[in-house]
């Protein structure tokens, strides 16, 4: 009971050993010294709260907020001392405010619970007691033989001990995991893969002895201890015999493992890990501001407590005949007194601090970012995939990125590999019609018949065809049937009943050309690798698998010949290959791998060792020793395998074609138009990155490449970037290019990060190439931590891209053929590349806009709301009346002023997007937080207090003489006055917001004159009636009587004319003396788009949710056509999207078009329109209207055009 309420407090203990020791089946000692360790047991909890504590833990988040702390003070301020306000009228907002956030925080924490009880209530099956015995997932502990069938996840981490084949292996996808849809094959040991029934499983005695749980999911080191007649035998376990939770066995009937790391100590619990918090310079520049805002409360309060005091040195005003004090008061502390009277103007000041800001920016954020998913331009039809957004709070930033970091492979390629060239021994050859042609020569035997090919072409062959962890499937059924397996043909190459799986696209390739040209690797049986040489089949024995690491870039493998020989065959890069390599063509070969590089290839390098009896055995111990290591595995296997790959004979080296993605070099170049510099960080080598940055458009042709290569020393560093440092200062070109490569990157990082970064900054364009997965973060973090402070965005789609993602301030994974980790692990996710040019240009353009007037308005309105209360204190002897009714001043941040700003922030588009598109150099004029720069701030502060001003003496001018409102001689009051200016200010406010609206939509205008119309229908009966439940009511019949005076609707239309009219003239003269790119892009004729009233319903092919009340609405507008009842979509082209669907769906106006998945969940929510023939004649808006219609391609993928009646 004490460990389980430890665990539910979080402060269950480590362990305490480096190591963990797990007996198979429970099959505990039996001396009496051993203690068994605890372990967790197999619950997933993804969830934050229990019943217990979610009251407590989420109060204590919530008000770790400033300004909802700030309101809990005021509201005990309220409670304990004698206010001016009621304490609702503090305690009602913060109420409203954490109760809304509590539900939406509960709500999303029980969705969680729901999905964790159906995980952990899973119906599994456990070896206990000699049988096989069903339980839930919840209940399997540490050391439980657990049987998994096909198709199954497997429900806690196992070491596999044996399966339904004689090998003792498996197939298994980790899709779930890290999103590679390749099957990996694991295996168990020889020892006990012969354990395929429950009888014998219960008698084998076992012993693994392990690490501690660690979230890596590539690395596990372990041994196994198998009892045999009295004999120990120790085998070493790797990631291979390991089977992650959440992976799923395939082509395997059954398989039984032992558990070892069972529910949050499995590594997919351990890579939950929460991503550190990224914060947006807008809600930097809002706490700021709010800290202004207090500056200016606390000065308010403090003044108003001297001037009340310097008022009351007179006697007449300190004790009036009127108002004698009590003995208690006059013998009363005078510092006790003036802490008092500054507490209760602190509380009646308090609403210059919006407390609904941040639960508005929350909808707004949260809302906004359904927008980028629905967003069919940022579609992909071919992967049926969508924008994703993994964080809402990042939305602005968006709009703010000044540098943009990529990855090369599967960002700004396909990362479909296509084999086009090799080298062997020297000389080039290339494919043509399934042949190996040398260079020079053609194909002269069209019959198709296979040229003879000699010994090294062969070797070679063999090599690439060996050299491999390629998996094949003989598997059909479950990749004909329908609703088979989705990854059947994810990376498969399918050949009659064959198919070929590989982790890496470049393995995959080279097996399918090795295969077309006569060298077919036909399948592996435990340790027998089997390949088809020109028909004759060959078996080798498959001895060691030097598995491919970052660091050695390299992977080899050990063979055994049919012959009887060894050998070795190893591929790589050729930095990781040709240093090691003793024979063979080793110039030539580094000059074919260069020409490959130069024309975009990307390379391995092919070589073998042959090893005689007495240096296997040797190798054989070496790495035996090194893999039942339990301590420092990897460095005593690094030191194995350098001493095995050394002395190596070259073989040759293949050229890969990756294609590139469609429209990068437009998408780059709208990039650097909007002043966004592109830098691509790679891992390959420096050739082939220039070669593909030339054809991307990253470098042009006319750009001055400096480079930064090779550097063995820091001294040689330092010279090479002063010297391009001087270059740069010197060379009057327009734009230069810098490459730089891993090893000089980490020199200049060491000592001379200033100067590099100097020149860097001073380049358009930079490359940085064979780069390490930590050095792409460094780069991202140099860059972000500089005097300047740039917003930078990272983009890739491979795990190695992770590490940069999560160090940029927004991190975009790719959902590309390398998993799904960066994906996972990013802020927003997207298909393809040139998505990055919409989301950033049109989503981040209008979100930074939206968000950053939301926070200024909020300011504005609450000076506008507060200050006629600090004006009326030098009319009231500074007597802490206040000057609106309690009701009001709970209501106006709530109901009467907060629907316009938040639907405008949804909606508002001051630029129509396909001019924000076609013009990139739009995102400058927003670039650098320049809408919440302190001179803007400080503008609509100001302006907040003029209209306050006018608002207080405009009533006081207008109303202040004429003293009866009513033919009756009923006297003018207090209330009546503050009512006054509380009825002018909802009304100026409101229309204030209407003035910087740009786009209106039904929605717009539903909810800004609706909410006027709320306010007045609100006060007739709050006022009009006598309400039982309140104990006094200071407003009855005050708002009737004000209506009912000519005078007063007077009054209120000439103060909100002044108010207005100056922002109305200002705007009227910037536009036409000082217009900036906005307002001229303003100007420009949009493309014909939706009417506003079906902008927010309208979906592909011109469907619509809500086209009745569009034509309702536009009948009611004189927008429409009184007998038009059909739609035409006029063809327009679109520089983002095609038009070959727009046309096939045009050419048959009858037919529907087809719709994929994600399609069909759209049009199930909005039944389509029926498709009728279209009318020829048109109606438009005339270009002279200031009309932007709504973007049509935020909601619809093809190049759709406008809807006209």
């Amino acid at each position: 009971m004490l460990r389980w309420i430890r665990q539910q407090l979080g402060f269950d203990p480590p362990h305490q050993s480096d190591t963990r020791t797990v007996y198979v089946a429970n099959r505990f000692p039996q001396h009496g010294h051993y203690i068994p360790q605890r372990f967790a047991d197999n619950r997933i909890i993804s969830s934050k709260y229990t019943i217990w504590n979610f009251v407590p833990k989420n109060l204590f988040e919530q008000f770790r907020r400033i300004a909802n702390f700030y309101f809990l003070i005021i509201f005990l301020v309220q409670l304990m001392i004698d206010t001016p306000t009621s304490p609702v009228t503090s305690g009602l907002p913060l109420f409203f405010v954490i109760t809304v956030t509590a539900i939406k925080q509960g709500y999303e924490d029980w969705l969680r619970h729901k999905a964790d009880n159906e995980v952990n209530g899973a119906p599994v099956f456990v070896v206990r007691s000699g049988s096989l015995v069903q339980t839930r997932s919840k209940n399997i502990r540490v050391g439980d033989i657990v049987r998994v069938a096909k198709d199954e996840t497997f429900p806690v981490d196992l070491v596999l001990l044996s399966s339904d084949r004689a090998e003792g292996t498996c197939h298994i996808t980790t899709a779930s995991l890290d999103g590679e849809t390749n099957l990996k094959t694991h295996y168990s040991v020889a020892e006990t893969s012969v354990c395929q029934t429950v009888s014998r499983l219960e008698n084998l005695q076992a012993v693994v002895e392990c690490q501690q749980p660690e979230p890596d999911l590539y690395r596990f080191v372990g041994r196994m201890t198998v009892t045999q007649h009295g004999e120990e035998i120790v085998r070493p376990l790797g990631p291979e015999n390991l089977l992650l939770r959440g992976a799923r066995l395939k082509n395997t009937k059954e398989i039984y493992g032992v558990a070892v790391y069972t529910g949050m100590e499995s590594k997919m619990a351990l890579n939950y890990k929460c991503k550190s918090q990224k914060r947006s310079a807008v809600e930097k520049s809002m706490n700021t501001f709010l800290i202004i805002y207090l500056g200016i409360l606390l000065f308010e309060a403090i003044l108003s407590t001297i001037l009340k005091y310097a008022w009351q040195a007179e006697d007449k005003w300190d004790e009036p005949f009127y108002n004698q004090k009590t003995e208690q008061e006059r013998n009363s502390s005078p510092i006790l007194k003036f802490i008092s009277d500054f507490l209760a103007f602190l509380v009646l000041y308090n609403f210059i601090i919006p407390i609904s800001l941040y639960v508005t920016v929350e909808m707004q954020k949260f809302l906004g970012s359904f927008f980028i998913g629905w967003d069919l331009d940022l579609y992909h039809e071919e992967t049926d995939q969508k924008a994703q957004v993994n964080t809402s709070d990042l939305n602005e930033e968006l709009g703010q990125v000044e540098y943009v970091f990529t990855d090369k492979t599967g960002t700004l390629t396909e990362n479909e590999m296509h084999f086009r060239e090799c080298s062997i021994n020297g000389t080039k050859y290339r494919e043509v019609n399934g042949k190996l042609v040398p260079e020079g020569m053609t194909d002269d035997s069209p019959d198709g018949s296979t040229p003879q090919l000699m010994g090294d072409e062969v070797l070679f062959l063999k090599a690439v065809s060996l050299c491999h962890t390629v998996q094949i499937s003989y598997d059909q059924p479950d990749c004909l049937v329908g609703g088979g397996d989705p990854f059947s043909h994810a990376n498969g190459f399918s050949s009659g009943h064959m198919e070929y799986y590989a982790s890496s696209p470049d393995e995959k390739a080279l097996v399918e050309a090795t295969k077309r040209i006569g060298v077919s690797f036909t399948g592996i049986m435990g340790d027998i690798m089997t390949i088809q040489t020109f028909g004759k089949s060959e078996s080798y024995k498959l001895l060691h698998v030097l598995e491919f690491d970052a660091n050695r870039r390299r992977m080899s493998v050990i063979l055994q010949t049919p012959s009887g020989g060894t050998v070795l065959f190893t591929k790589g890069a050729e930095s990781a290959i040709l240093p090691f390599a003793t024979g063979g063509e080793i110039e030539k070969t580094r000059l074919h791998v260069d020409e490959f590089a130069l024309k975009g290839l990307r390379t391995l390098v092919v070589a073998c060792r042959r090893f005689s009896p007495e240096e296997y055995i040797d190798v054989d111990r070496r790495l035996n020793a090194a893999r039942t290591a339990l301590q420092q595995r990897e460095e005593r296997l690094q030191d194995a395998f350098s001493y095995i790959e050394r002395d190596l004979q070259l073989l040759g080296a293949t050229g890969v074609e990756d294609k590139l993605q469609d429209k990068v070099q437009e998408t780059i170049e709208a990039l650097r138009l909007a002043g966004i510099k592109v830098w691509v960080l790679t891992g390959d080598k420096h050739e082939t990155a220039v070669s593909v940055s030339l054809s991307c458009g990253h470098f042009h042709r006319t750009m001055n490449i400096l480079e930064l290569l090779q550097q063995r020393s820091d001294n040689e560093c330092a010279e090479q970037l002063r010297i391009l440092a001087r270059r740069l200062k010197e060379d009057h070109v327009i734009q230069h290019g810098l490459v730089v490569d891993g090893a000089s990157l980490s020199l200049a990082l060491r000592e001379h990060e200033k100067l590099f970064m100097e020149v860097c900054k001073n380049c358009s364009a930079v490359l940085c190439c064979r780069m390490a997965p930590l050095q792409k973060a460094k780069v991202v973090r140099l860059l972000k931590t500089s005097p300047e402070k740039p917003i930078t965005l990272a983009i890739g789609d491979g795990a190695n891209d992770v590490s940069m993602i999560q160090e940029a301030h927004v991190g975009i994974g790719i959902m590309g053929r390398e998993g799904r980790q960066a994906v996972r692990n990013s802020d927003y996710a997207i298909a393809r590349f040139k998505f990055l040019a919409k989301l950033l240009l049109v989503h981040g353009h209008f979100y930074y806009i939206r968000i950053a007037t939301l926070v200024q308005y909020f300011f504005y309105k609450n000076v506008c709301f507060i200050t006629p209360q600090f004006l009326y204190q030098f009319f009231c002897l500074f007597s802490q009346q206040t000057l609106y009714d309690s009701v009001y001043l709970t209501l106006y941040n709530i109901c009467f002023t907060s629907l316009p700003i938040l639907v405008f922030s949804l909606f508002e588009q001051p630029v129509h997007p396909h001019i924000l598109q076609n013009k990139p150099g739009l995102y400058r004029d927003v670039s650098r937080n320049s809408l919440l720069s302190f001179r803007t701030f400080l503008y609509w502060t100001l302006l907040g207090f003029c209209h306050a001003f006018v608002f207080f003496f405009g009533s006081y001018i207008l109303m202040g003489e004429d003293t009866t409102l009513m033919g009756n001689g009923q006297m003018f009051g207090n209330w009546t006055f503050g009512t006054l200016v509380f009825t002018v200010m909802v009304i100026a406010v409101t229309l204030k917001l209407a003035l910087e609206t740009h786009f209106w939509t039904w929605m717009n205008h539903f909810v800004t004159w609706g909410s006027i119309a709320f306010y007045f229908i609100f006060s007739l009966f709050y006022g009009g009636i006598i309400w039982p439940f309140l104990h006094t009511q200071d407003m009855y019949f005050v708002f009737v009587q004000l209506l009912s005076s000519g005078s007063a609707w007077f009054a209120i239309i000439i103060i909100v004319i002044t108010c207005l009219s100056p922002d109305v003239v200002k705007k009227v003269l910037y536009r036409h003396l000082q217009p900036t790119s906005t307002q001229r892009s303003q100007s420009l004729s949009a493309p014909p788009g939706l009417s506003c009233v079906e902008s927010l319903c309208c979906y592909q092919h011109g469907q619509s949710g809500c086209s009745r009340l569009a034509r309702l609405l536009e009948h009611m507008t004189g927008r429409c056509q009184a007998n038009a009842n059909n739609c035409r979509s006029p063809g327009r082209g679109n520089r983002w999207g095609g038009r070959q669907r727009h046309e096939r769906m045009v050419t048959n106006p009858h037919q529907p078009p087809t719709t994929s998945g994600f399609h069909k969940c759209v049009s199930s929510l909005f039944p389509p329109l029926k498709w009728k023939r279209k009318k020829k004649r048109l109606l438009s808006w005339s270009d002279s209207e200031n009309f932007y219609s709504n973007d049509r391609s935020i909601l619809t993928l093809s190049p759709l055009e406008a809807t006209h009646c």
